[in-house]
């Protein structure tokens, strides 16, 4: 078969991993139907003698052989001279890659069209001297080097991008585990060939590997290039943010060259990950636990809504400027705002009472909103104590968590987690304590029909759900980073799709 096309600029390779021939050969050409334009027959998975000409006759798309032992994260328990006589075959078949670690690389000799992958894995870390490895890997008579290390620290990533990006040769470099995830998305745009996705997402076969249909249909992996502009979530642990659907079917819909991907960073790199944030081509991110206070140490300028909220969930990188946000407050204005009918920036809570359920960062930035528009503040926490110091600096009234009910409150807001998947049987308010023309609001989002709204809405309250305030505070998120304006019913229909069919 002819070799790839210089269109897209990078491919996602996806591992196929079977025990079985049929198996193979069957996600292969599933594979290549629906739209895999190269993948890698991982030889060492089946379990009986290899039979190449049954898995390579009238393959759909180019094809990268690959072997490995133990010790390289493979399942391949024969001789090693077994190895190689295997190699050497698949090379005779007419494979178009062959993928070989270094110590077996000059027993396997160039043949035909067939191109040469020299590859080096380390399970344990991101080796300091990848420069010194690198070269010593094209040295075996490379067309393409490939080093997949384990990331301890989100700056494992940054000196991995860098590599590829200045590397003569074509790299593919990938750094393992949950830090080092956005090494496979940013592949592309730093200059690697191609990077590697796995069959389906449950069933991964090096750690942090993401599935081919997320990596083509949520990140767009393809559309990738040099100039796509970088945005994400910063968190600890991000696995299941919802802001990188919300966001790529945002930047999807208006066309636009940027991606937003989930990064992982723990509390102390985070200083390190902001310095490196320029350097990977990001141009804002999304800040969440446990970042949103330590982030604010690291920006040159802070909106002054975020700073009396006293934590950010957004920075942007505006030149040599880092500047900070708040955008929960944003949507959670704007969506009480339209329930009631009012205008999100006048004082249209005043007279009225309003309980916030929860202490925590989401009740913070929602007390400074609704005190800024005229409210009677009261704040009921599980741990009183957490509740007498967020409403002392709010100028609100403290309540115990026992007499909640009964503060006659106008507005409700729930910023506790109860309620929240898999827990969708309980609820943080009583019934009793509802009553018609109230306005409940649960923050809650997963699932957006907690079991408080649900009562909230069959006594005749009106109801803000949590799905809302995220695309509320989404919006002007995306607004920050690119300057245009969101398309909402985009991400909002996105995310509830999600949402639900995350829960099955």
């Amino acid at each position: 078969m002819s070799q790839l096309s210089s269109d897209p600029t990078s491919i996602i390779c996806v591992s196929i991993a079977r025990g079985r021939h049929k198996h193979m050969r069957a996600e292969h050409q599933h594979l290549a139907e629906n739209g895999a334009r190269l993948v890698e027959l991982r030889l060492d998975y089946i379990r009986r003698a290899v039979t190449l000409k049954r898995l390579l006759k009238d393959r759909k798309c180019p094809v990268v052989a690959t072997c490995r032992r133990p010790q390289d994260g493979g399942k391949w328990t024969a001789s090693e001279a077994e190895r190689v006589i295997l190699l050497r075959a698949a090379i005779v078949e007419g494979v178009d890659y062959v993928d070989l670690e270094e110590e077996i690389a000059e027993d396997i000799p160039r043949y035909g069209s067939t191109k040469r992958i020299i590859s080096m894995h380390d399970f344990d870390e991101t080796p300091e001297n990848l420069e010194e490895i690198h070269a010593r890997l094209a040295s075996k008579d490379a067309d393409i080097v490939k080093l997949a290390c384990m990331a301890n620290s989100p700056h494992d990533v940054t000196r991995m991008l860098k590599l590829i990006e200045q590397s003569e040769i074509p790299t593919v470099g990938i750094c393992m585990g949950d830090i080092g995830m956005s090494s496979r998305l940013l592949a592309g745009k730093f200059g690697a060939p191609f990077s590697f996705a796995t069959f389906h997402h449950e069933r991964t076969i090096a750690p942090g590997q993401l599935s081919f249909q997320e990596m083509k249909e949520i990140y767009g992996y393809e559309s990738i290039n040099a100039e796509t502009e970088v945005f994400g979530v910063i968190a600890d642990p991000v696995g299941h943010s919802m802001s990188p659907v919300i966001h790529n079917a945002g930047f999807d819909h208006l066309d636009m060259n940027r991606v937003y991907l989930p990064f992982r960073v723990p509390k102390d790199h985070l200083d390190q990950f902001i310095d490196d944030a320029p350097s990977l081509g990001i141009r804002g991110l999304s800040v969440t636990i446990p970042h949103k206070q330590e982030v604010m140490a690291s920006l040159t300028k802070i909106e002054s809504g975020a700073r009396k909220i006293g934590a950010v969930n957004t920075v942007v990188f505006e030149g040599n400027e880092i500047v900070g946000y708040n955008t929960d407050l944003y949507g959670a204005m704007v969506s009480l705002a339209e329930i009631a009918g009012a205008d999100p920036d006048e004082k249209w809570l005043s007279g009225k009472k309003v309980l916030l359920l929860g202490a925590g960062g989401v009740a913070r930035a929602i007390g400074v909103g609704v005190k800024d528009r005229g409210a009677e503040l009261m704040v009921a926490s599980r741990t009183y104590e957490k509740a007498v110091e967020l409403a002392a600096k709010l100028e609100g009234a403290p309540v115990s968590w026992e007499e909640r009910h009964s503060t006659n409150a106008d507005v409700l807001v729930n910023c506790t987690p109860v309620g929240m998947h898999p827990n969708m049987n309980e609820t943080p308010f009583e019934e009793a304590g509802l009553r018609r023309g109230m306005i409940v609001f649960d923050t809650i989002y997963n699932p957006e029909q907690t079991l408080l709204i649900k009562q909230a809405r069959d006594h005749g309250c009106r109801v803000v759900t949590g799905v809302e305030m995220f695309v509320r505070q989404a919006e002007l998120q995306f607004r920050l980073f690119s300057g245009e304006k969101a398309p909402v019913d985009v991400m909002r229909e996105t995310f509830r799709r999600t949402i639900s069919s995350a829960n099955y």
